[in-house]
């Protein structure tokens, strides 16, 4: 059967969530070093990479990343999630500015990394403080806010919600998205926040696939963003396993994504404005979407077993996978550990924006409607 909106809006919600805990405890290794570290792939949740001594050891303290815990990933797309709730319409800058912020200064909420209730302004990492210090502290114009910041996937991580709440309305989602992204991020960091939203807008259309996401996403991208999906895409037909894909995959976008060869030491170029670069996530969440065939399972354990940036590769992947397929194509068994390590419902998020996006379409309906009727008017030829 063909997944309803609320089965795709939890499915990819969830299944967002699940992504980013399972790619979390082995974030910014190698392939190598993940097959080393645990005697063969992930094939589910694990433990922390350095065990009981996450506490201390660097450059991963004091994260308790590993054990069914979400990071900042899921943090920042609830977030998004209670603003859509606040606002009950299409977001822009201004929501950022006006509800995003005071949310991550002002709401404490359960932080699975830190085992503790805190502000999630104390989790989320310099590219993301940024939102605040930029429009709480300097009042700078939402619209501009995201230019000087470092250009990473701060902002793409957490845009799901966008192409939800405009669900096979790719093109709607891709140009919210770009205007609420223009409050955190620039250049090639804006540009795949909307891609990915247009993304998981394609994933909600009936009869969507792999292939039609992808198609989709090349529709619109712009820059280098484009041609590293492009590049990545080639490359991802010729593999129906992430394994024989991992070298390939990586080797197709390494000319776009300017942090170079070692995760941990960017290059001097990385993260700067650019119209030839791309962030690395969202082309590889892609690649392994083709690979995967569109199987969640397939698709989210390639991205977590790629490496490098996998908790933001999982999640995007695991979003669109979500969408395209609902609930039941995330293990159950993943979803409840995850939910349960985290202390999170993670239910209650897609319930919440379920019943946003359908207020949002009645009024877009609504709005077309009116334009319909005043456009028939003006080319009648009533004079």
């Amino acid at each position: 059967m063909t997944p309803t909106l609320d089965d795709r809006i939890t499915g990819s919600l969830v299944g967002a969530a699940v992504g980013d805990a399972l790619g979390g405890p082995v974030e910014g290794y190698t392939p190598e070093q993940i097959l080393e570290r645990h005697g063969g792939r992930v094939t589910g949740v694990v433990g922390p990479w350095n065990g009981g001594e996450w506490r201390t050891a660097r450059p991963i303290a004091p994260y308790h990343k590993g054990d069914g815990h979400v990071t900042d990933d899921t943090l920042m797309t609830h977030a998004l999630i209670r603003v859509y709730e606040k606002v009950r319409g299409h977001l822009d800058a201004y929501a950022v500015a006006d509800h995003l912020v005071p949310e991550l200064m002002g709401s404490p909420v359960w932080i699975p990394e830190l085992e503790a209730e805190a502000l999630p302004l104390q989790r989320i990492f310099l590219a993301e403080k940024w939102i605040v210090a930029r429009l709480h502290y300097g009042h700078v114009d939402p619209r501009e806010a995201g230019s000087g910041n470092i250009v990473n996937c701060g902002a793409a991580m957490y845009m799901a919600p966008v192409g939800l709440v405009n669900a096979a309305h790719p093109e709607a989602a891709y140009a919210e998205a770009l205007d609420v992204a223009g409050a955190h991020q620039s250049s090639y960091g804006r540009e795949a926040a909307g891609v990915f939203a247009a993304a998981v807008a394609a994933a909600c259309a009936p009869g969507a696939t792999a292939s039609s996401v992808v198609g989709t996403a090349l529709a619109l991208a712009k820059d280098g963003t484009r041609s590293a999906i492009e590049a990545v895409a080639e490359v991802a037909e010729r593999h129906t396993d992430f394994e024989s894909a991992l070298t390939p995959l990586r080797k197709a976008v390494a000319p776009f994504d300017s942090v170079g060869p070692d995760y941990r030491s960017p290059s001097l170029g990385a993260r700067r404005p650019s119209r030839l670069h791309a962030i690395e996530e969202l082309p590889v969440a892609l690649g392994m979407l083709l690979v995967g065939e569109g199987d969640y399972r397939r698709t989210v354990l390639g991205a977590v077993n790629y490496g490098r940036d996998c908790d933001s590769i999982a999640t995007m992947a695991g979003a669109i996978a979500g969408a395209l397929h609902g609930e039941s194509a995330v293990p159950a068994d993943w979803a409840k550990r995850v939910a349960e390590a985290s202390r999170l419902d993670l239910h209650a998020p897609a319930r919440a924006l379920t019943e946003v996006t359908r207020e949002v379409f009645a009024r877009d309906a609504e709005r077309r409607r009116a334009h319909e009727a005043a456009f028939t008017a003006l080319t009648s030829g009533a004079r």
